[in-house]
């Protein structure tokens, strides 16, 4: 069945802030959270997905699941298809108490957002080529999920890449949509350096172990 990926009505900043006042409760599931987001639907849900990895707030065990239903959110916009989303998934509960500091500190940062975001350059956000924005969701998901967690900005840069995209296709904005992009290949970059670094740290350390029984024989 083929999905129409709506624009919203509403700034993103207001939306995130009536979810917010909309949970009841002292656990929500992600299905509960698609449903309070209605009919502004999977982009918006997108861009929710990736506020915890923003911000310094913390909400145990989000990396894996939330970088999981971004990728399916992604794969849905690459074949214009609804996404399957498992229902292990889909139920998962968090706690209220550590969602709620991250909904309303989310609408305040994407609240910065709303006052550039405009329609511009259509080209970017229509027909065919919203197909490869969604591949590219599907790629920067991935990046979100490597396990560096402990590593500066290793989720903050793909979760801006993502919430970019996601942004740029909801209000047909070219040059956010570009932004996201950057912050894909950004992201790339980064990681390859964390390697190389990896990489050279464990030559040397190859080279120290060397050194020693040398020192020790002397």
């Amino acid at each position: 069945m083929a999905v129409e990926f709506r624009d919203t009505e509403a700034s993103l900043s207001t939306t995130l802030d009536n979810i917010a006042q909309s949970i009841r409760g002292e656990k929500v599931t992600l299905r509960e959270l698609l449903t309070l987001i209605g009919e502004q639907g999977l982009l918006l849900f997108c861009i929710f997905l990736t506020i915890p990895f923003l911000i310094p707030v913390s909400i145990p065990g989000v990396s894996t699941v939330f970088g999981l239903v971004i990728i399916l959110i992604g794969v849905g916009v690459t074949l214009n298809r609804l996404p399957w989303l498992p229902k292990r998934l889909m139920e998962r509960e968090f706690a209220t108490q550590d969602l709620l500091p991250a909904l309303q500190r989310g609408a305040q940062f994407v609240g910065r957002i709303d006052r550039f975001i405009r329609p511009r350059l259509p080209a970017l956000s229509s027909g065919g080529i919203n197909r490869v924005n969604g591949f590219a969701i599907i790629f920067t998901g991935l990046l979100l999920m490597v396990p560096l967690g402990l590593v500066p900005f290793s989720n903050t840069l793909p979760a801006l890449g993502i919430l970019l995209f996601a942004a740029g296709m909801l209000q047909r904005d070219g040059l956010f949509i570009l932004g996201g992009y950057f912050f894909m290949i950004a992201t790339l970059v980064y990681f390859g350096v964390l390697a190389l670094g990896a990489i050279a740290a464990g030559q040397g350390i190859s080279s120290l172990m060397g050194v020693i029984p040398f020192i020790a024989a002397l």
